[in-house]
């Protein structure tokens, strides 16, 4: 059993909850962001920081990360967390490359 974080732009978060889904059938572990769910609910920038805080240590914790590179699209943040995985010598998956192998 394999233990991945999903990265990524929560603008795929549907994308991200199926890729979580289908990976978690397979025997893998996954931890996933926080989703924004909940409406008119007004986030201080501790609340955002202590988010992102918190998805940096999934890297840490993680075999490996998938990033969700949806239509090749990756932003600021995901490009940190890749980085970051980096840095940490965590096996880097994309999206786009195991599309066509589920």
């Amino acid at each position: 059993m394999k233990v991945i974080t999903i990265c990524g732009s929560l603008k795929f978060k549907e994308e991200m909850m199926i890729t979580a889904e289908k990976m978690a059938l397979k025997g893998n572990c996954i931890l996933t962001p926080v989703y924004p769910i909940l409406e008119n609910i007004e986030r201080t920038e501790e609340q955002l920081l202590n988010l992102k805080k918190e998805h940096f240590k999934r890297i840490e914790l993680s075999d490996s990360i998938l990033v969700m590179n949806v239509n090749n699209y990756i932003g600021n943040s995901t490009n940190l967390e890749i980085e970051y995985a980096k840095k940490l010598g965590k096996e880097i998956v994309y999206y786009t490359d195991i599309i066509g192998k589920n």
